[in-house]
């Protein structure tokens, strides 16, 4: 009867560390496309909101910060028509980019009026139970560019 030595050899250890490095790389980056995901929907399915006059379910993405300020969602949705209407009448969508802010996270989203003129906004989204909540908008004309 014969035996069978094995030898992992001196690169079985480092094959190891960097199949794990890559592991832990992906998760993270799974974890953030998710956030993305999370986020961008929550502002799309807002827009779509406005866009359809479903004022309660424009009202339930907003967080509860906007719902103290403004009280009722007619009101809310009320002061986004008048003062937002490129957020309100969107005609056009493009998100841009993400950036982490330790308690709340900035989506810049590239917003066309319905006068089609282009605006950037920039969303601050809250995580409340964890869903992701707009607890506000800031919008300003977008660079034209070359």
């Amino acid at each position: 009867m014969s035996h069978q030595h094995i030898t992992t050899g001196k690169w079985l250890i480092p094959a190891l560390l960097v199949a794990i490095g890559f592991a832990i790389v992906w998760s993270s980056q799974s974890l953030a496309s998710d956030k993305d995901a999370e986020i961008r929907d929550t502002i799309l399915r807002q827009i779509e909101a406005f866009a359809n006059d479903d004022q309660e379910q424009a009202w339930a993405y907003a967080s509860e910060g906007i719902k103290r300020r403004f009280g009722s969602s007619q009101v809310f949705v009320d002061m986004v028509r008048e003062a937002y209407p490129a957020v309100h009448n969107a005609t056009a969508i493009e998100f841009t980019q993400r950036v982490p802010h330790g308690a709340f996270e900035i989506q810049v989203v590239r917003l066309q009026g319905p006068e089609g003129k282009r605006w950037d906004a920039y969303y601050r989204m809250v995580l409340t139970e964890g869903a992701w909540k707009v607890a506000g908008v800031r919008l300003q004309p977008a660079e034209l560019g070359i």
